[in-house]
């Protein structure tokens, strides 16, 4: 193909229409010619021009194109500048060298950029009118859409034409739509004919997995498509009709209805949810959960969500519900289940905000009320059920909630200023006491907490020091309470014992006063004043082998093995504490005169595709009581430590404490999990702890069955209770473009199912109207 601005006549030709009046009268084959101007450019195998009326035709491989004209570069010559001040970027400069912009040259070659492309077989341009009719495999693109067609007439002035058998593709949703009949109203705006919209990808001649069918659909610049006589297909069979239906096709958040979630449960019985998310604008947003359940009644969450940054983000979230099934005269629901609130309004109220602020100062908010301690139990799946709540803070801000079963919730506001090597920190904590029995004392709360630690090396010397100081105003309804100041700075410094040696001790001094109060029926007969004295004492001497070993494990080089065997000190003075009120694990600390070791194996992998690779650990440490009480079981337990992780995607850590006296192992714990690409998962847990009868397995199980098949289970169960906590089995059938996941929830006393439907680009905070 070539252009005829270029001056060189071959059988395939280009034009530019502004240039037509210029060419000779009778009409015939266009030859080559310099002609073009600032809009459109013509390119075909075969140019025809006519007179009466004027106007071309065009044949064989068509393009029409409209070009915007650019600036031209203008290029600036090196500069020189004479003063320091201003390579400083200081005020008050002078005997600046002018910086020189070259002139661009009157002959300079203008650039252009494609605006719009229309391609076709065969186009007829209407010179008066300034349109163009075409036929056979019409296709018209811009930088967002592109609309192919059997045939159409096209406004080059307006951008606006008729398409018979039209097809537009949007990318930024991968928006599919197609109709008998296509018009182009303007930039990016459509009214389409018997047709039909999917937000999904559909391969050339294949029905769509799913569509929204209608007599006629409007769709906006960058909104909506809206829709008559609507019907919702699965392979072009239709399941749901709508008078009217509004679909987003833009690629910016949209207010609209979410996808429902449908359940059936013994003890709810059928509930149904169906969000409305609530544009307010780029950076926030609501969300409202009208839910409903047949046995209890309607319950309604709303959220709110705002996003300014990485660190400056908050969301809150409330749900509430008039409990039917909490009145006192449904025995049914009593009988069995252990629950032991009274109240029928029901409430959750929780949220997380994180702010940072330039001057290294970081906020954090927690809230987290519930109306009594059976809330999150009894609501733990669904959408605004405990466990999604849950992970979706937990996803956002790096962290989730305390466990649904803790009757004492914590409220917090944290500010965190640091320095260098310093970090000042403030806490308000309140607490929302759901006890069963809410009796003296009351759960203490900090009004507030001021902590402040830091580490600073004491001029050229060796020594470095560290402190921990802290403030606490505890409050509590009832109980003691009072203020308590803690101050331990501690001296550390290298020993020289050897280069071959690492060795370090430190010697602190710990100070810890109190003003005792009490609150409401609080009694306290001990000295208002106390004040505890401690001296501690810690030395650990060790060394560190290492060794790489050449083998071949297919993805590596070899192992690196790092062994560190250690002995260590630690001395804590004894004092008589019972004169000190008891507030947390602070105010009772046990003394302390023992040696301990162990030994530190660090393993690597070398050599593979991007370098080094944690291959896992191997801890073993004891220590050994040198106190007089302690002389007939002087040895602690055997603690072990193991991690291990064979590929990436997989992780398996184990610990336990294994007694030297006859007992055994008395603690296990087990972490592992695995991910592969397939997206096949499974996760373990195992705690098992004899002191306090602990014994629990929780394991997550999601397998790819086929493509489009997925199915997962969990479980909670535990083993010294001989009982099933909860299990969850789901299947998900999910191919292109949309999914379908039933969930059956198994507990003690209730048994629900749920079903939750997702479309592409539909099911999301994008939304859909009805």
């Amino acid at each position: 193909m070539t252009k005829l601005f270029n001056r060189r006549p071959y059988s395939k030709l280009s034009l530019c229409l502004g240039s037509l009046l210029a060419l000779a009268v009778q009409p015939g084959l266009l030859q080559a010619d310099t002609m073009q101007t600032d809009e459109w450019q013509i390119e075909a195998d075969k140019v025809l021009r006519f007179e009466n009326p004027k106007s071309i035709i065009a044949e064989g491989n068509v393009v029409l194109t409209k070009l915007k004209i650019l600036p031209p570069k203008q290029e600036k010559s090196d500069s020189e500048v004479s003063d320091w001040a201003l390579l400083l970027e200081e005020d008050d400069v002078q005997n600046v060298v002018e910086i020189v912009t070259q002139e661009t040259p009157v002959d300079a070659e203008p650039r252009y950029k494609k605006e719009i492309t229309i391609k076709a077989d065969w186009i007829a341009y209407d010179v008066e009118e300034n349109n163009i009719k075409a036929k056979g495999h019409v296709s018209i693109s811009n930088d967002t859409d592109s609309l192919t067609a059997e045939e159409g007439v096209l406004d080059l002035d307006t951008e606006t034409g008729t398409f018979r058998e039209a097809t537009i593709l949007r990318d930024s949703m991968d928006l599919h739509l197609e109709g008998q009949t296509i018009k182009k109203t303007g930039v990016n705006t459509y009214v389409i004919e018997d047709g039909w919209v999917v937000t999904c990808k559909v391969e050339e001649n294949n029905s769509p997995p799913w569509s929204f069918a209608a007599s006629e659909t409007k769709v906006t610049q960058g909104e909506y498509a809206i829709m008559k006589h609507a019907t919702f297909r699965i392979k072009d069979v239709p399941v749901l009709y709508t008078p009217w239906l509004m679909v987003p096709v833009g690629n910016k958040r949209q207010t609209g209805i979410l996808f429902p979630e449908i359940s059936s449960s013994d003890r709810n019985g059928f509930g149904i949810n169906l969000p409305l998310f609530v544009n307010l604008s780029d950076s926030s947003d609501i969300t409202l959960y009208p839910e409903y359940f047949a046995k209890r009644g309607f319950m309604p969450s709303m959220e709110y969500r705002y996003v300014l940054g990485v660190q400056q983000k908050a969301s809150i979230m409330g749900t509430y519900l008039y409990d039917e099934l909490s009145d006192p005269s449904e025995t049914s629901y009593w009988e069995g289940t252990g629950y032991t609130h009274t109240n029928q309004d029901r409430y959750w109220i929780r949220g997380k905000l994180d702010h940072d602020f330039k001057n290294a100062v970081s906020t954090r908010v927690d809230l987290d009320i519930v109306s009594d301690r059976d809330y999150l139990t009894e609501f733990n799946g669904g959408m605004t059920g405990f466990e999604d709540s849950n992970n979706s803070f937990r996803d956002v801000f790096g962290r989730g909630f305390q466990n649904k079963t803790s009757d004492q919730r914590n409220n917090s506001f944290k500010v965190l200023k640091s320095w260098d090597e310093m970090a000042l920190e403030g806490v308000f904590l309140g607490i929302n006491d759901v006890r069963q029995d809410k009796t003296s004392p009351t759960p203490l709360w900090k009004l507030p907490s001021i902590d402040f630690t830091g580490s600073k090396p004491i001029g050229d010397t060796t020594l470095t020091l560290d402190w921990d100081t802290g403030y606490v105003n505890y409050y509590r309804e009832e109980g003691v309470g009072g203020h308590r100041f803690d101050i331990y700075p501690r001296l550390s410094a290298p020993l020289p014992l050897g280069p071959y040696l690492e060795s370090r001790a430190e010697a602190g001094i710990r100070d810890t006063f109190y003003s005792v109060q009490t609150y409401g029926d609080g009694v306290w007969e001990q000295n208002d004043t106390p004040n505890r004295l401690l001296a501690d004492f810690h030395t650990e001497v060790g060394t560190t082998l290492l060794r790489d070993f050449t083998l071949d494990m297919g993805n590596s080089s070899g192992i690196s093995h790092s062994f560190r065997p250690y002995v260590a000190y630690d001395f804590l003075s004894d004092t008589d504490q019972e004169d000190l009120p008891i507030f947390d694990s602070v105010d009772r600390i046990g003394e302390l005169n023992a040696i301990s070791y162990g030994i530190d194996n660090f393993f690597d992998l070398f050599g593979t595709k991007n370098g080094e690779r944690d291959y896992g650990h191997l801890k073993i440490s004891q220590s050994y009581d040198l106190r007089s009480e302690s002389s007939d079981e002087p040895f602690s337990a055997v603690n072990v430590k193991i991690r291990w992780n064979p590929v990436n995607s997989a992780r398996l850590i184990y610990k336990t404490d294994i007694d030297v006296y006859g007992d055994g192992f008395v603690t296990h714990s087990l972490e592992s999990s695995y991910l592969n690409r397939r997206g096949d998962s499974v996760s373990v847990d195992y705690r098992y702890d004899i002191l306090d009868n602990t014994d629990q397995i929780n394991a997550d199980i999601r397998a790819r069955l086929f493509d489009t098949v997925f199915a997962s289970y969990a479980i909670e169960h535990s083993i010294s209770q001989s009982e099933t906590i909860e299990q969850n089995i789901s299947l998900m059938y999910q191919p292109a473009c949309w999914s379908v996941e039933l969930t059956s929830r198994y507990t003690p006393d209730d048994h629900t199912v749920m079903i939750l439907f997702n479309l592409a680009n539909i099911g999301t905070p994008l939304g859909m109207k009805l």
